[in-house]
């Protein structure tokens, strides 16, 4: 496995934002190139499936790993850190590929299944919903996938371990920017204007309310002011004051109500001091729910592969996003965690100072073949 690792570090000292992964894609593609599999490329302009067809089965699966890096400048200290100044690939991503890479080599050596296999390798899942713009472009259409599957590591799980969740997995995430229009004036003189921080300030608090008292108890919501900006000067009073918002959710129903409510509290709250908003929402990926036929199959494989003593269900859904939600929901599929843990202590994904565990690709490597050879077993 010492090839993938290498593979593994390469990638690492190539990180690329969504949607210009072009070093990236270049590489991985040479690779599967060698390896003999069908390569298309552009999808999502910088996407790639590599095709690998044997035998004269129609069944066919789909393995996605995505590869884009993010905007943090790394603190590693590795000898193989980021060539690309204030990009690092901290959400490990090139583990991620590295792992599929390697499962391309031995599932094209062995051919051991009867099928047709589609690697995808995805950019931009950290920002543009790289997914969502290969499905735009055809992926299922040109590719079609009986099953699609995904995994991604976690440094807040015990190593080696496999967790699972059947249905909602990880939440949406939307996005809004409420900006409240008053009338500046004299800080001295508060009764000639309109002041939108206290208006503000109202719109955010009663937000407080909308999970606790608009939401079912039994299910599961966030609405998160992370940011509230306006004015310069201690006795000006703004002309207006800005919030942004975050806000999760694991139900279609639950998202809609949120977004209701949020708009109804904003332009209430407002109008009763006598000022108005403009409300900016945006729809950002679904949530991610797993199909139970899918998540039984790769869970039962994950016994047998790791044992059972490895193989967890998750207790709780976790309300971050992920864009496999979108491939999720055009297809039956799966989405699941690795741990990668080495201590307590692990930097978090994310974090500028996080390396992919290395340990773990044979495991992630070998799983994928098993997967793959598994779900196009031949009669």
């Amino acid at each position: 496995m010492q090839d993938i690792v290498a593979i593994r570090r390469h990638l690492h000292q190539i990180p690329e934002l969504g949607l210009s992964e072009f070093k990236t894609s270049d590489f991985v593609a040479e690779k599967l190139t060698e390896m003999g599999y069908d390569i298309t490329r552009g999808l999502a302009k910088t996407g790639i499936v590599a095709t690998l067809k044997n035998g004269d089965s129609p069944r066919s699966i789909g393995i996605r790993a995505d590869f884009d890096a993010l905007p943090i400048p790394e603190e590693t200290g590795v000898d193989y850190v980021s060539q690309h100044p204030g990009l690092m690939h901290a959400c490990g991503h090139d583990g991620h590929t590295a792992m599929l890479l390697g499962a391309a080599k031995i599932l094209a050596e062995r051919r051991n299944f009867d099928g047709t296999i589609h690697l995808i390798f995805q950019p931009a899942e950290e920002n543009f919903g790289g997914a969502k713009l290969m499905i735009e472009d055809g992926l299922f259409e040109r590719f079609p996938c009986d099953a699609v599957f995904g995994l991604h590591n976690d440094p807040r799980i015990p190593f080696g371990q496999f967790v699972f969740r059947e249905g909602p997995i990880m939440a949406s995430a939307d996005e809004c920017k409420i900006t409240v229009i008053g009338k500046g004036g004299h800080g001295a003189e508060p009764q000639d204007a309109a002041d939108p921080i206290v208006a503000g300030a109202s719109i955010i608090m009663a937000l407080q309310t909308v999970v606790s008292r608009n939401i079912h108890p039994l299910k599961s919501a966030v609405i998160t002011v992370g940011a509230f900006n306006s004015g310069i000067a201690s006795n000006v009073i703004p002309e207006r004051s800005e919030m942004a918002i975050t806000i999760r959710a694991l139900d279609a129903g639950v998202r809609d109500a949120l977004e209701t409510r949020i708009r109804q509290i904003a332009e209430g709250q407002a109008a009763s001091y006598g000022m108005r908003v403009e409300i900016d929402y945006q729809r950002g990926y679904p949530a991610t729910v797993n199909h139970k036929s899918e998540t039984d199959f790769v869970r039962d494989l994950a016994k047998r592969f790791a044992g059972n003593d490895k193989v967890f269900d998750m207790e709780n859904p976790i309300m971050g996003s992920e864009d496999f939600a979108y491939m999720l929901e055009n297809k039956p599929g799966t989405y699941f965690f690795l741990g990668t843990q080495k201590t307590a202590d692990d930097p978090q994904l994310h974090h500028p100072r996080y390396n992919f565990n290395d340990d773990i690709i044979p495991t992630g490597t070998t799983f994928w073949v098993e997967l793959a050879e598994k779900w196009l077993a031949k009669a």
